[in-house]
């Protein structure tokens, strides 16, 4: 596998692959504590982050691998106006493989195409984020024990969340899952994706608040509204609060539903939820180190032990 951009590059055959393989590696991480030795791992990230950028370095760290990269575009030569393509073309001459972070749309297929050497998209602005994908994934079968006949609800902000994006596309082609879209008008699911579920006849219902829309989920997933998204501030601040999950409105919920959250969280999960059972999103964090472990060690040809 030379990249991984969108979550459909990925057949379920490979998912089950890399899933398994998450799973060895949670059960004896000593076995591979060793396998990317003498390999570097490139994070570049243009925006912010914290779960994924460091995860994807503990990943590598775990494996016996060493890191380097930048963690903002201020400290790379974006500063000084380089282009993406040009900036990966230059880095794969240090690292074995590339992990990147970029706050437009397309900027990962657009480096994909300049690389001899696999490439990880770690988010391209509002599209696709799929090795969060693959954490909720493995997350979801860990705790719920499957990836089929399942009732998902996602809520927040579903415009812009790439990670609900890349969810629902992953989990569409497995059977029996049914979504439930919890939104304010204005961030509301992008057309095209309702358009996607459509046709591949998966029931869906859209709805604007939280109360009885969870009482029958299996899982309830949870974005926050993006500042970063929003071109002024006063439509963030007017929306922000819209989404809240309180312990009044989760007292509907079945007693085996999840709580999952890419994180991180701003106010639409307050802290007196953390102490509920059915929080993983911290889990959910720990989850996302061991599959991106499973990836380096698949995209890099390491993966047979």
């Amino acid at each position: 596998m030379k990249y991984l951009i969108d979550p459909m590059d990925l057949t379920t055959q490979e998912v089950r692959g890399i899933l398994q393989l998450a799973h060895e590696i949670m059960e004896d991480p000593k076995k591979y504590a060793h396998k990317c030795e003498g390999k570097k791992l490139a994070t570049l990230f243009f925006e912010p982050s914290t779960r994924t950028r460091l995860s994807f370095e503990a990943a590598m760290l775990e494996l016996g691998g060493s890191v380097i990269g930048f963690s903002s575009a201020d400290s790379s030569s974006a500063a000084k106006g380089e282009n993406v393509a040009d900036t990966v073309r230059v880095v794969q001459c240090y690292a074995d493989i590339i992990v990147m972070r970029h706050p437009k749309e397309g900027s990962a297929k657009a480096a994909a195409m300049n690389l001899e050497i696999p490439f990880i998209n770690a988010g391209d602005g509002g599209h696709q984020h799929p090795t969060q994908t693959l954490t909720d994934l493995l997350s979801i079968e860990s705790i719920k024990g499957r990836l089929d006949h399942l009732s998902i609800g996602l809520c927040g902000d579903l415009m812009f969340g790439r990670t609900v994006h890349s969810l629902i596309r992953a989990m569409m082609r497995y059977q029996d899952i049914k979504f439930t879209l919890i939104s304010p008008e204005e961030l509301h699911l992008p057309n095209y994706l309702l358009k996607e579920m459509k046709q591949n006849g998966v029931p869906y219902v859209e709805t604007r608040q939280l109360e009885g829309a969870i009482d029958n989920l299996d899982i309830l997933y949870m974005t926050r509204v993006q500042k970063e998204r929003f071109f002024n501030e006063a439509d963030y601040l007017r929306l922000r609060d819209s989404c809240i999950l309180d312990s009044k409105k989760l007292s509907s919920a079945r007693p085996d539903m999840i709580i999952l959250h890419p994180l991180p969280r701003v106010n639409e999960i307050p802290n007196e939820i953390d102490k509920d059972p059915r929080a993983c999103y911290f889990k959910q964090v720990l989850y996302g180190k061991y599959v991106r472990m499973a990836l380096i060690l698949t995209m890099l040809g390491e993966s047979e032990c």
